[in-house]
């Protein structure tokens, strides 16, 4: 992207969660700076951590401020406006189900744009909650650019042909680390395609969630990926068994994902500079525009 974000500083929320610091790493490898604070889970000691891009040896450090320390995030958080400026500070959320409705009543009442990277919480709510504040901000349930191109191309396809499964029996098994509190997010929106494809009665509640490493190794996913991994497979099978369709996304490590969020932030910046009145986005639009890199 040609637009010059030099002055924009992200607030990359969650740290030190290996996503959060994903996402950080792929923010300095993409050209963007980082804000000198962030928040952090409640229960976790406030400190300064030192975040490397391996790929570019770039570096910054964060101050982490517990969720809990209300005060000192808002002075943080002003500290910050006042160097940048008002329009300047964005955030990334990759911090716990639990905190993602409260998280963007925060990001929308001190007016910062924010890409949604934590799945879980009460989607619906959130995305009322922004569209009533007309906030800026990226809400996706993946941030994987090939990933969120397949889901697409699933939904493009419930659309042409739908019932084109009728019959079939659907299955959904989806593993994660075992630190991944919540069913996936892809998983479930991959489901809704599904469902229009096919008359079983599938719910998202018939999602097998792994989240065991007996069960994970079981289901293929490496040793060494087995604190940082995303394996899904979806089936269509014929009524008597003959016939199997089977689709499969996995993924080792947090690389995919981090860099999509980096890009997701750049494009979301960008539309700032667009756009009079807040708009809630998700990776779609990203991929329309071409703002993946």
């Amino acid at each position: 992207m040609s637009d010059d974000l030099s002055g924009v500083q992200i607030m990359v929320n969650g740290m030190p969660g290996p996503m959060a610091a994903a996402a950080a790493e792929a923010c300095l490898r993409k050209g963007l700076n980082l804000a000198p604070v962030a928040m952090t889970g409640p229960d976790i000691e406030a400190s300064t951590i030192s975040v490397v891009d391996s790929v570019t040896g770039k570096s910054a450090s964060v101050k982490l401020i517990p969720a809990s320390a209300k005060d000192e995030i808002d002075a943080a958080v002003e500290g910050v406006k006042t160097a940048v400026g008002p329009d300047n500070l964005l955030a990334i959320d990759f911090t716990h189900p639990s905190a993602v409705n409260g998280n963007a009543l925060f990001y929308a009442e001190k007016g910062i744009p924010f890409v949604m990277g934590t799945t879980g919480g009460d989607r619906d709510k959130l995305l009322k909650d922004m569209e009533d504040a007309k906030h800026f901000a990226v809400i996706a349930p993946n941030m994987a650019k090939q990933i969120v191109a397949l889901q697409a191309g699933l939904e493009d396809l419930a659309k042409k042909f739908p019932g084109a499964f009728d019959g079939y029996k659907i299955e959904v098994r989806e593993s994660h680390q075992k630190t991944k509190a919540d069913t996936s997010g892809t998983a479930k929106a991959v489901v809704a395609s599904l469902k229009d494809l096919s008359d079983d009665d599938f719910e998202v509640s018939d999602i097998e969630k792994i989240r065991d490493d007996e069960g994970a190794m079981a289901f293929r996913v490496p040793e060494d990926a087995l604190n940082g991994h995303a394996f899904h497979r979806y089936t269509f099978t014929s009524a008597d068994g003959t016939v199997e369709f089977a689709l499969e996304h996995n993924v080792v490590g947090r690389t995919v994902y981090a860099e999509g969020t980096a890009d997701a932030v750049k494009f979301l910046a960008a539309k700032l500079r667009e756009e009079k009145e807040g708009k809630i986005f998700n990776m779609i639009d990203v991929l329309k525009a071409g703002a993946l890199e």
